[in-house]
């Protein structure tokens, strides 16, 4: 019997767009509405159980990609959503609330940059006082710029990447724990790259490394409070970080390497984000780097 195309294949098991798509660029940050496909973030084939009923969370990089459907999906699951974004992505946000808003929950829009310390507290302390309290803390924001030589890699970018990529996320941990009960948890969004590495991704791989270690270490310091911290390590993603970063040809074949021969839509990885915040599906992980790559099985 001859074999089918992989794509025939793979789209039986989950159809979603593939490459080639439309050549196209923008500049950072990107925004999903001028993205084209549009990402898949409604999770149409998901089924919520009421898993997050009157819970209540903050998600930085909430406007798009993983973030956004991860926001749908928890208000899918009978929870309140905070969002934090950049003041640029307000259009992509005022998307996020609308769908939040139409799975009948609450929706606060916090724009602000997540490499500020002010800004953290501030987004957490505004989360509690106006939604009334803090089980999950998503940290998803990312900054990306792909540098093909380290002479060409600035001080300056290497800088700002860690700024958003890592020490946002310990600031808006350190910000949100005074608040959280027993039974709370956070949930970090790492990479293959911090994984595997990746040769014109210098500083921002070794910032998806520093949040699987700081994701493994905070779990360990955080137990005795009864506060869960995991990690979702995803492969490529069509999210609007992509043509904000690469060339318009390269973006035409984002995710055709991967053995599903196409990037993950944000709505295939957000019910692990669900899976990780409920407590009646993972209540015995913390500590753990949940690797999503679409086939590959050497990460690590």
């Amino acid at each position: 019997m001859s074999e089918k195309p992989k794509d025939e294949v793979v789209d039986a098991i989950s159809p979603q767009p593939h490459p080639p798509f439309p050549e196209q660029a923008q500049d950072p940050p990107g925004l999903e509405s001028r993205l084209e496909p549009r990402p898949r973030f409604q999770g149409r084939a998901y089924h919520p159980a009421g898993k997050l009923k009157d819970r209540v969370a903050l998600i930085t990089g909430g406007d798009s990609g993983i973030g956004r459907s991860v926001a749908v999906l928890y208000a899918r699951e009978g929870a309140d959503v905070a969002i934090v974004y950049l003041e640029e992505e307000q259009s992509d946000a005022e998307e996020t609330r609308a769908h939040v808003q139409d799975a009948g929950r609450r929706c606060l829009l916090l724009p602000g940059d997540v490499s500020d310390p002010g800004f953290c507290q501030e987004a957490v302390e505004r989360t509690v006082q106006e939604l009334g309290r803090l089980d999950i803390l998503v940290n998803n924001a990312a900054y990306q710029q792909s540098v093909e030589e380290l002479e060409e890699l600035e001080i300056e970018q290497f800088e700002r990447t860690f700024h958003t990529n890592i020490f946002g996320y310990f600031y808006m941990a350190k910000a949100a724990v005074p608040h959280m009960e027993p039974g709370s948890c956070i949930i970090q969004t790492g990479s293959v790259t911090g994984l595997e590495g990746h040769p014109s991704m210098l500083d921002y791989s070794a910032t998806k490394g520093a949040i699987h270690a700081f994701t493994k270490s905070l779990a360990r310091n955080l137990i005795r409070k009864g506060i869960r911290v995991n990690a979702v390590a995803p492969g490529p993603v069509w999210t609007p970080l992509n043509p904000a970063d690469r060339p318009a040809d390269e973006v035409a074949e984002f995710g055709s390497g991967t053995a599903y021969g196409r990037p993950g839509q944000p709505e295939e990885l957000a019910p692990t984000y669900v899976f990780l915040a409920s407590n009646a599906d993972s209540g015995f992980m913390t500590g753990e780097v949940l690797a999503l790559l679409g086939g590959e099985t050497v990460a690590g």
